[in-house]
């Protein structure tokens, strides 16, 4: 991956904040609040500082932006903003931090607030009586909305970031064949912690999400309950492997299925399924057309066989595993596939008895078509 110097992060990151500040200036708002902590965590703090977690930000309409992080020292090494305040200096508060700040704004073009859509009725009254001078907003239809759309379109670093995670995650998934053939995987536990080890061997802060391991008794799951256990992996039948692997923030997501012994027609059939599913529904992945008509094709093609599947055909990922947009037939046909989004393609079926199926890859839609990110496949042994 290119390696980025703190000047051109520097642009990357005041880029976005200033894509806030623009929309605030657009829509009458003076500040927006953001805040990660264990009660909810906020991926855009991310987005907007290169912060980790734990912080509060406090963007103005005019630009500058405060961040308060709980870990000050974490924060001088990673984090990029206007001003840093430790979150000691508020006594650890969320509430006194943004009290504090604003008591000395000035920054804001007007009095308005659009705090965040997640506190709690209590949280957001609390927040009313603390900043009686502002008029405090909470929304859906606000910034945070805003933010969560322009993270659905992914800038350069973004995308550069997302094809380092699926190319250590294809690095993994070779591993894991060849460990496979030569029989020194021999169980789901075998093939997680694999993994675990694997990614933080090539740079990776940590899976996207659980792994799901499945060998035939449980891959009926479309995620597998627990996500592993020491059953054999893979054993004669279908097995299902569903991970990812994070580099520096951003997930891949890739969902590969071993087909192992002599298989029924019907266990065929669910493959061959499968495989046309995400052959024909990967064309439809291009600039200027209907997510929706995706997700339809795959509805379609399993119909005319009598079966279904139950999950949308695939799901926006970055900075968290399930990101805007979802390829979904319940889509509205106007929602339309945009160069650098990147999203998953990931038919599948699932049988009690014969087992589960499941195909998925990481797609990077570009000016022309789109190109696939992960090599992750269907191996029959």
């Amino acid at each position: 991956m290119k390696e980025y110097t703190q000047i051109e992060l520097q642009k990357i990151y005041r880029a976005r904040v200033d894509r806030v500040a623009d929309w605030l200036t657009q829509n009458d708002i003076g500040t927006a609040i953001f805040i990660d902590n264990e009660e909810h965590r906020e991926p855009s703090l991310r987005y907007l500082t290169g912060h980790t977690s734990d912080a509060v930000l406090i963007v103005f309409s005019d630009g500058y932006d405060v961040l308060v992080p709980w870990d000050e020292i974490l924060a001088g090494k990673i984090s990029i903003s206007s001003k840093m305040i430790p979150f000691t200096k508020y006594k650890n508060s969320d509430l006194s931090a943004v009290k504090g700040i604003m008591k000395n704004n000035t920054h804001a073009k007007n009095m308005k607030i659009d705090l965040p859509p997640y506190l709690t009725y209590p949280k957001f009254l609390k927040y009313v009586d603390a900043l009686n001078d502002y008029d405090c907003l909470c929304r859906d239809e606000g910034v945070h909305k805003f933010v969560t759309e322009c993270r659905m379109v992914k800038d350069e670093y973004e995308i550069e970031c997302t094809k380092e995670a699926c190319r250590i995650g294809d690095k993994i998934i070779d591993k894991i064949e060849k460990q496979v053939k030569s029989g020194k995987i021999k169980t789901e536990m075998d093939v997680a912690l694999l993994i675990e080890k694997e990614l933080r061997l090539n740079g990776c802060e940590r899976t996207g999400f659980d792994t799901l391991a499945a060998g035939p008794s449980r891959s009926f799951a479309i995620h597998a309950f627990p996500g592993y256990t020491d059953a054999a992996w893979p054993a004669d039948g279908l097995s299902i492997l569903d991970f990812g692997v994070v580099y520096n923030g951003y997930t891949s997501d890739t969902t590969l299925t071993i087909a192992k012994g002599n298989l029924s027609k019907e266990q065929k059939e669910q493959l061959e399924l499968v495989e046309k599913a995400y052959n024909e529904c990967l064309k439809l992945y291009k600039p200027g057309a209907s997510i929706k008509a995706a997700c339809d094709k795959a509805e379609k093609i399993f119909a005319a066989a009598k079966r279904k599947m139950p999950h949308t055909l695939g799901h926006g990922i970055g900075l968290e595993i399930h990101e805007y947009p979802r390829v979904s037939s319940r889509n509205d046909e106007k929602l339309l596939f945009q160069p650098g989004m990147i999203l998953t393609c990931e038919p599948g079926l699932y049988d009690e008895k014969l087992g589960g199926c499941r195909w998925e890859n990481d797609v990077l839609i570009t000016e022309t078509g789109n190109e696939v990110l992960s090599n992750s496949r269907i191996i029959c042994l």
